[in-house]
């Protein structure tokens, strides 16, 4: 006889697959905004750029600079970010 996957079944609470995943969930959230951080800082100094030179009509400075900007800061917002949730992780 093949045993049951149902959640039904004698030993399993209903509950028990959805307390997997909510724990997962809860684990893993922090780095699911990551992306989305370092694709904001990139876009805001770009776009920010991209404005000066249009003002002060100095195409393609301040575009490079808010890319170059953007980037680096992003990218240490991201570091910072998983250096600091690897330690809160570790120190448990």
């Amino acid at each position: 006889m093949v045993p049951s996957n149902d959640k039904n079944s004698p030993g399993k609470s209903p509950s028990d697959d959805d307390r997997g995943v909510g724990t997962a969930l809860r684990e893993y959230a922090p780095y699911l905004t990551l992306g989305f951080q370092l694709a904001a800082a990139v876009a805001l100094f770009l776009v920010i750029g991209i404005w000066l030179d249009g003002q002060l009509n100095t195409s393609p400075l301040f575009t490079l600079i808010g890319l170059f900007v953007g980037t680096t800061g992003g990218f240490i917002k991201f570091f910072r970010t998983v250096a600091g949730l690897q330690k809160k992780k570790s120190g448990k």
